[in-house]
């Protein structure tokens, strides 16, 4: 097989393309080639050793679907693609526009479709849980910097503010909401959201839903250690029932076809599950899935080859991961070939 996978951008807001190209690796039925998708000739991932065996340079979706159409096009040419597994927020509803097109080119991809991507929207979200009686925080859009002073008084500080596809930022006062807010629209673009602050621990379930409702695999993980940025840099695979059954009951609703992340706080006050986010993706601690005994993301390519797959019903409770960061020594020449050739 010859799978395409983005997000080689491990940086300290790392994408899941490595963890994911290093989960597929594991599997000792595996056998291809992997190619790796970049948007950048610095993505670390395009240096590290045993990741991906051929990397390409693609335009961003936003450059226009067409663009990305004909590059892939010429890839394909190339490679022969099977599949392609795009792992970033922001490239999804471009690659589920281009899902039929890929597929008559005979390149496979296994992703919701744009209405499941919308209903589980940062901006949608809430009216998602309120339907199927899920706890979430409260939130409202902020879609130009006057409805900055409109926060209702009800929102008390400190609160949460969100970009439509990354970064959250606390704030404890209006200036800080304003400066984040400056922040992600320069970034990120409109709406902002505002999210009631709830404080307790936080917790993270990866998934796998086939589309029908069913969850192929879940493993539940607690945050050990969080960045600066929100992000779990280090995690335990936890033993909860009712964690489980609340994240199976979310991707059944939302019948979700491919993998997802799904983030948890449980609040100090009540002890209940909140649903923070849906990711519509793998997320960048994936590599502890198979690591705790599911490997999810294998058994995503064996559902988009229209392969029956068995459900998973355990995981290792106790399994760590720990992140670092290191640097990756190459020659200007590699920099060059993918900058100038946009290949390597």
């Amino acid at each position: 097989m010859n799978i395409a996978i983005t997000g080689l951008n491990a940086t300290d807001n790392p994408g899941p393309g490595v963890p994911l190209i290093r989960s597929i690796k594991a599997h000792p039925d595996f056998s291809g080639k992997i190619i790796g998708f970049i948007y950048d000739s610095l993505e670390p991932g395009i240096y590290m050793d045993d990741v991906a065996d051929i990397k390409y340079l693609i335009p961003y979706p936003s450059s226009g679907l067409e663009i990305l159409y004909e590059r892939i096009c010429a890839i394909h040419q190339k490679e022969k693609l099977d599949l392609i597994i795009p792992s970033l927020d922001s490239e999804l509803y471009g690659f589920v526009k281009l899902k039929d097109r890929l597929e008559d080119l005979g390149i496979k991809t296994f992703l919701p479709t744009l209405e499941h991507l919308n209903i589980r929207a940062k901006d949608k979200l809430f009216d998602f849980c309120k339907t199927h009686g899920i706890n979430a925080p409260k939130n409202i859009l902020l879609t130009s910097p006057n409805d900055i002073n409109n926060i209702p008084k009800d929102f008390e500080y400190p609160l949460v503010v969100k970009g439509i596809f990354y970064d959250a930022y606390i704030a404890n006062n209006i200036e800080e909401v304003k400066t984040a807010f400056n922040k992600m629209t320069a970034k990120w673009g409109y709406p902002i959201i505002i999210q009631e602050f709830i404080k307790g621990a936080e917790f993270n379930v990866v998934g796998l839903g086939d589309g029908t409702g069913a969850t192929i695999g879940a493993v539940p993980m607690k945050k050990l250690y969080i960045t600066d940025k929100g992000k779990g840099w280090a995690g335990i695979t936890i033993e909860d029932d009712k964690l489980l059954n609340l994240s199976k009951m979310i991707i059944e609703k939302s019948k979700w076809k491919s993998g997802l992340e799904l983030e948890f706080i449980k609040s100090e006050k009540s002890n209940e599950y909140y649903l923070l986010e849906i990711n519509p993706r793998f997320p960048a601690w994936v590599y502890l899935a198979p690591s705790a005994g599911q490997n999810l993301p294998y058994a995503l390519l064996d559902l988009a080859f229209g392969k029956q797959v068995e459900p998973f019903n355990n995981y290792t409770v106790g399994t760590i991961f720990v992140r670092a960061s290191w640097d990756l020594i190459t020659d200007i020449k590699a920099f060059e070939k993918i900058a100038v050739l946009g290949e390597i």
